[in-house]
């Protein structure tokens, strides 16, 4: 029987079979843009800042990934996607969960919410949307303070092997690329 690498090494890790891959028969997935969140320090106490608090208190929005601004709330994108397109919107103020909001805030988060479908439907042309918060480390809030809703686009056949045999997800887009493309269209409608 013939096995891929990715399978004989995922078979080799769940049977708790150490085996080594000779580096000439290694496949290799480049993803540079990893590097920074790969090779950045641990955090420390200060270093806790809410990146979503900091990069809203600076005005240099396109380092920071902030696609767009209202009133009340702040379209990111996800610096680590799960897909492409991958968007988080936000409350601008550092909130911890929905009883916390106004309604004025709830509201624009989910106009914006449905503002970003819109505009990553006719960008990306997407089959459809998982759309969702994690409430408490727990439930795999990664910034648990401050609320914000995940939009991720899916395409009927995205779940591929790379996920399954190799621990692997590939982004078929840049983040600076993502982003040149909803801001150059955040403002139309259909």
């Amino acid at each position: 029987m013939l096995e891929s690498r990715a399978g004989a090494v995922k078979r080799a890790r769940t049977t708790n079979q150490f085996r080594r891959v000779e580096p000439a028969m290694m496949d290799r997935l480049w993803a540079p843009w990893r590097l920074q969140y790969i090779a950045a320090p641990p955090p420390t106490a200060e270093a806790g800042v809410c990146f979503i608090c900091r990069g809203l208190a600076e005005q240099d929005d396109r380092r920071n990934g902030i696609v767009l601004r209202t009133a009340e709330s702040a379209v990111l994108l996800n610096r680590f996607p799960y897909n492409n397109g991958h968007l988080l919107i936000a409350p601008l103020a550092h909130k911890p969960g929905f009883s916390e909001l106004t309604d004025p805030e709830r509201l624009d988060c989910q106009r914006l919410i449905e503002r970003m479908i819109d505009r990553l439907t006719a960008v990306l042309h997407p089959d459809g949307f998982n759309i969702g918060v994690n409430l408490g480390r727990v439930a795999g809030a990664g910034l648990p303070g401050h609320l914000h809703w995940h939009v991720v686009p899916r395409w009927n056949g995205d779940t591929n092997f790379m996920p399954v045999l190799a621990d692997t997800k590939v982004i078929s887009q840049s983040l600076e690329s993502l982003y040149d493309l909803l801001v150059a269209t955040v403002n139309q409608t259909r």
